[in-house]
């Protein structure tokens, strides 16, 4: 037999050998592979505690996404399991932009589907009733996650958003309330909408108004509204006290209010007023001028627009602090008195 005769054999021996253990190779990494994607798929990630959470910003990709789940030490497996697994849930290009929350004991597939399904994590800001708008800001500018315009350029961009041809004082004009907000926006997006709501809401109310009364305005009513807000924190008290406002607007008497002069000194102002405070003139002081204060003094809630859109019939033209956070009305300049004698000179001593 020749010698290539001979090694014909050897090499179709090679080849087969060659072949099966290719195949048994190509095997056990389909097997291993299987095991590691399922060990993959059932194994938590590395979430240490509540409290973690997962931000992805927009235009980020999936490559993206899962560098930033290894980066973190959330998981060790590679880019291929994640993809394979977003494949099959069908998600890989559905992954919303955002913040997640992570849990221990999430799972790759449940954080994938809170991802394609966008369950972000919300966040809320409150606006109190009777805050001022530098107390709105400074609490916007306090709230996490949320995007804050540089000073300089947050007025003039509000008005534009609203629709102002000018950054002209937005003192009253947002709706307090508790807001919710997602990773991305802004302190202007809770601002816009806290506006429209205030807007919506005093339009519907200005509609439905008693006719009666003084205000003749939508935004007198505001500015009206915020001094009564700042006058009583007693609910049932709101329509008495709208009452004796526009009782003395319809007479041409002034309004004679503490917190619009108080409004109106600024920094100035420390705790406490004085006679001097009283007689100095500024344009939010109710003591020296007749009639409403330029702007609203801070923000009305809505039982205070609604008082003064339907206030309490009565002829009450002064009240008094009694000291528990309730006041004492009267319709005449000697019954003012002798309250005041009663509740704040006679506590004086």
């Amino acid at each position: 037999m020749s010698a290539r005769k001979a090694g014909k054999p050897r090499r179709r021996w090679f080849r087969r050998t060659l072949f099966v253990i290719v195949g048994l190779l190509v095997a056990a990494a389909i097997v291993w592979g299987g095991m590691r994607y399922r060990q993959f798929t059932h194994a938590p990630l590395a979430v240490q505690a509540t409290g973690q959470t997962l931000e992805v910003a927009k235009g980020e990709g999936f490559k993206d996404i899962v560098r930033q789940l290894r980066d973190a030490g959330l998981t060790d497996a590679p880019p291929l399991l994640w993809r394979t697994l977003a494949w099959r849930l069908g998600v890989v290009n559905k992954l919303h932009a955002g913040e997640y929350a992570l849990t221990p004991g999430m799972t790759p597939a449940t954080l994938l589907q809170d991802m394609a399904a966008g369950r972000v994590l919300h966040h809320r800001v409150t606006l109190v009733d009777g805050w001022t708008f530098k107390q709105v800001l400074d609490a916007l500018n306090a709230a996490p996650k949320l995007e804050h315009t540089p000073a300089a350029k947050l007025r003039g961009e509000l008005a534009a958003r609203i629709g102002r041809s000018g950054p002209d004082s937005l003192e009253g004009e947002f709706m307090p309330d508790t807001y919710d907000y997602v990773l991305g926006m802004s302190d202007l997006d809770v601002l816009e909408r806290a506006h429209k709501a205030m807007h919506e809401f005093l339009e519907r109310e200005w509609a439905a108004r008693e006719r009666s009364i003084p205000v003749q305005t939508p935004y007198q009513a505001l500015i009206l509204a915020s001094l009564v807000e700042k006058e009583t924190a007693v609910a049932a008290e709101r329509p008495e006290i709208a009452g004796v406002f526009e009782r003395r607007l319809r007479i041409g008497m002034r309004l004679e209010t503490d917190p619009s002069v108080i409004y109106g000194m600024g920094a100035a102002y420390q705790g406490k007023i004085h006679k001097s405070d009283l007689q100095a003139d500024t344009p939010y002081n109710t003591y020296t001028r007749y009639g409403l204060p330029p702007t609203p003094i801070a923000l009305p809630s809505r039982a205070a627009i609604d008082a003064v859109l339907h206030p309490a019939d009565g002829d009450a033209l002064y009240f008094v602090a009694k000291g528990d956070g309730t006041h004492q009305f009267s319709a005449t300049l000697a019954e003012h008195n002798a309250a005041v004698r009663k509740y704040i000179l006679q506590k004086g001593h």
